[in-house]
């Protein structure tokens, strides 16, 4: 399995998670877990993935999901489960 975690903040706006979701099934990525609120109309979620099934490679994938994020009006990161985990070390 391989692990990305996938972040989306932004203004809310109806289809995000529409958009989001369909871009990773279309691409053979699962939710393993995910987790999404709205405060003050500022939308923020947070999908830990399964990219083992996605044929693209991870960087094209993490640069479709930002140009994806830019069209929709919200900003899209994608890391890889081992970055984000270093990066969050305490």
């Amino acid at each position: 399995m391989k692990k990305a975690i996938i972040t989306v903040v932004g203004r809310d706006t109806v289809g995000i998670i529409a958009r989001v979701c369909t871009y990773l099934a279309e691409n053979g990525i699962n939710i393993l877990d995910i987790s999404q609120t709205i405060v003050q109309g500022y939308f923020n979620m947070m999908m830990i993935v399964d990219t083992g099934g996605c044929a693209r490679q991870f960087g094209d994938m993490a640069e479709e999901l930002t140009a994806l994020g830019e069209e929709i009006g919200v900003v899209i990161k994608c890391q890889k489960e081992e970055i984000f985990d270093q990066m969050h070390r305490i």
